[in-house]
């Protein structure tokens, strides 16, 4: 997949668990945890914003583009 996902990366930076984060976000720690792994299909606008301010970061801090070698 081309978009990497760098939620842990800022979740360290921030000395925060995934159920911290996931209690402050009020939401369940397995859609956090999919989010982080990289494993969903997007992301909404609102959640993205209440990471980012938890986490006092950017979008781009959480998310980055590679392109896939052919």
């Amino acid at each position: 997949m081309a978009i990497i996902v760098n939620l842990d990366v800022e979740m360290a930076k921030n000395k925060m668990s995934l159920k911290e984060l996931a209690e402050r976000l009020d939401i369940s720690m397995t859609n956090l945890s999919l989010l982080k792994t990289g494993k969903v299909k997007g992301v909404r606008f609102d959640t993205l914003e209440a990471i980012c301010r938890e986490l006092n970061c950017k979008p781009g801090d959480i998310l980055d583009y590679k392109a896939d070698v052919v």
